[in-house]
């Protein structure tokens, strides 16, 4: 039996430049976004049948005799690539609802790296953190077709709060942001993570986003260059700025697609602004799912009175990515 355990993420700047088709064109040569994973997590445990079925277990449990006829495509397609036909059971869990809808923690991508992770163990292989997100990449992007960026395949793999650079050559970097502990307390203690109760097809919004790039080359631009300025007052201690610079981050992003928001996360962030919350941003594609708040030390508690009717969620920052937690060997 193998068990893998990865991380969700909290993107804070940069989603969006993490398109093809805006890091392969722009000018700056590169796209930029910075994350950090979190202590939410995606658990795939994978282990030897008696006999050569194949069993996937979600919130729907699938019985097949070969890897064509699973319906769910994320781990279907996770068994091609690892070249695993048969005899296997795979079940996944997670911190979140499991559900097809996003609520914007890179739920699917986590999922992809997760069961890469499992299945190469499951076959005495090690795949790096590299591996597994081109990997996730290629089932998520590229066969799936699905409208979106190579961002969290990455945070997910790699785990830490990070700088993820998304070069035109294709490369991407994976770099830590070597903050000291204080710091990262300090934001930490300013930040708040609500449940808006909503979920959406991200893919919907996603799609709206994507055929837009071409037009919005320089909001994207504004974006990237909004991240590089947000690591450096964070390298330097200075965090003071992160509220409005959420704050902006999500003005340009409203201005990507036309799902983006709506009236009812229009009025839950001004609540939260008019309680003393300095900025935010709804993670992920928008839509629903997490709004992420920035709260100055001595309004926080004012800010939690306002948002008391909504889920607040507790985390904490992650410093490692997808790893595996147990190995049995069948006797």
């Amino acid at each position: 039996m193998i068990i893998s355990k990865t991380p969700l993420r909290m993107s804070f700047f940069g989603g969006g430049t993490d398109f093809r088709d805006y890091y392969e064109n722009s000018e700056r040569g590169y796209g930029m976004a910075l994350s950090t994973a979190l202590n939410m997590y995606v658990y795939i445990m994978v282990c030897k049948r008696f006999d050569d079925k194949i069993r996937v277990c979600y919130t729907k449990n699938e019985f097949v005799d070969s890897v064509e006829q699973i319906r769910h495509n994320i781990i279907r397609e996770a068994l091609k690539i690892t070249g695993i036909e048969k005899g296997i059971d795979i079940v996944y869990a997670a911190d979140i609802p499991l559900s097809s809808a996003g609520v914007g923690l890179a739920s699917s991508s986590a999922l992809a790296v997760g069961v890469l992770n499992a299945l190469f163990t499951y076959k005495g292989e090690y795949a790096s953190p590299e591996k597994l997100a081109r990997l996730a990449c290629r089932i998520e992007i590229e066969i799936l077709q699905n409208p979106i960026g190579v961002q969290d395949q990455f945070a997910c793999a790699y785990g830490g709060f990070r700088e993820y650079k998304f070069w035109a050559s294709g490369e991407v970097s994976a770099t830590p942001v070597n903050v000291c502990a204080q710091t990262m307390k300090r934001l930490k203690s300013r930040l708040l993570l609500y449940y808006t109760g909503m979920t959406r097809i991200s893919s919907e919004i996603l799609s709206e986003q994507k055929e837009n790039i071409r037009d919005k080359m320089r909001l994207l631009d504004d974006m990237a260059g909004l991240a590089e300025s947000a690591e450096k007052e964070l390298l330097e201690g200075r965090i003071e700025e992160w509220g409005n610079m959420l704050d902006t981050a999500w003005s340009l992003k409203k201005q990507m697609a036309g799902k983006i928001s709506n009236p009812f996360l229009d009025e839950m962030y001004a609540r939260a602004k008019k309680a003393g919350a300095v900025g935010g941003k709804v993670l992920g594609a928008g839509g629903g799912g997490f709004l992420l708040l920035y709260a100055p030390v001595d309004r926080r508690e004012s800010v939690e009175a306002a948002m008391s009717d909504y889920q607040k969620v507790e985390f904490a920052f992650e410093s490692e990515g997808s790893r595996i937690v147990f190995i049995e060997e069948n006797r």
